[in-house]
Order: structure tokens, then sequence, then C-alpha cells
């Protein structure tokens, strides 16, 4: 990834923010594997009217079930073991997480929109960055089942295994996700 051969990694700029450089090509992944993950955290489900009210929207009831997609149980975990406790923990805070979840896609996209190669974002859009990434991140891995046991498994992959795009881009997201939050922490 990146031109020359080289990962493109996330610089330190004023005010607490950072800068990449990205090619069309990873501008490209990014965007689509965004927009993906927007479709698979979808809209959420609140009752009609709690777009217009806010106090609606934040007492509205989410799901009590787990989702049954392994992805999204990456990205939407039981906080507690499996029981009435999750169940109502679940219900009040899973249409909350994927409103923010959301939002940070959708920042995401806005910047990747904006203009490039070179892409500078304030600290508030870094960290809606470090939280897409870590999303993307859950979701290949998840589809691509990878676990700490195994490590990246990419050197076992031949070039013609159509996981192998993926197992890059997994690892891409993990060096970005990585230098962006070095930047973010560095200096605290």
């Amino acid at each position: 990834m990146g031109s020359h051969g080289r990962w493109a990694a996330f610089t330190r700029v004023r005010g607490g923010g950072a800068a990449i450089a990205l090619d069309d090509i990873e501008i490209s992944i990014l965007r689509s594997l965004t927009t993906q993950l927007l479709e698979l955290v979808g809209p959420g489900s609140l009752p009609d009217g709690a777009d217009d009210d806010p106090l609606a929207a934040l007492l509205a009831d989410g799901p009590t079930e787990p989702p049954k997609d392994p992805a999204l149980a990456r990205l939407f975990p039981s906080a507690y073991e499996q029981d009435a406790d999750a169940a109502e923990f679940r219900r009040f805070t899973e249409n909350d997480l994927r409103a923010r979840k959301r939002e940070d896609a959708l920042a995401v996209l806005r910047t990747l929109d904006g203009g490039g190669p070179r892409i500078e974002l304030t600290g508030d859009q870094a960290r809606q960055w470090l939280g897409t990434l870590n999303d993307l991140r859950l979701t290949l891995g998840s589809r691509l089942e990878v676990t700490e046991e195994e490590g990246n498994g990419l050197d076992r992959l031949d070039d013609e295994d159509p996981r192998k795009p993926l197992m890059i881009a997994y690892q891409w997201f993990g060096l970005l996700q990585e230098t962006l939050l070095d930047v973010l922490t560095a200096g605290r």
C-alpha cells in the first residue's frame, strides 16, 4: 500500500491533530470499506418520532439480544454474561453505540471526500478515525476469523487466496490505528 511500496502512516500536526498522505487506491479502499461498515452497523432501530425528540431517542429501547452476525457481535459485544443484566445493559446502550459508530464512519468519509492526497484531521476527527479504524479491523478480523493464536496468517496465504487482499487491509488498518494512536498519545 502507499506510493513507492511504503505503508501510509499518520504524523502529528499542530493543535493536537494528525495528518496522513494517502494515494488514490488507499482512499478508495478506505472509502469502500467504511461505506460497507456503515451498511453493516445499519440505521439502528428508533421508535417513530424519536428522531425528532432527543429525549425519546435517549430513552428508546434497543435490542436485548446479541447480534447473530459474528462481525456485529464483535462491534457490539455483551458487557456481562448473557443474563437479565446483559439484556438490560444492551437495551439501553446499543442504539447510542450504533449512532456513535455511524457518526465516526461518516466523519471518515467526509474527510476522505474533502480532498487529498494529504488529509489533515483535527483532534476530534482523529479520534473518530481511530474508532472507525478499530471497527474496520474488528469487522475484517471477524470475517477472516483471525485469532490471537494464529497471528496474522498472511505469510501462509497463497497469492490466489481470495482472503489475501482483506488480510492485507486488516494489517494496514492495524498499522494506521497504531500510528494514529501514537500521534494522539504523544506528549501526554
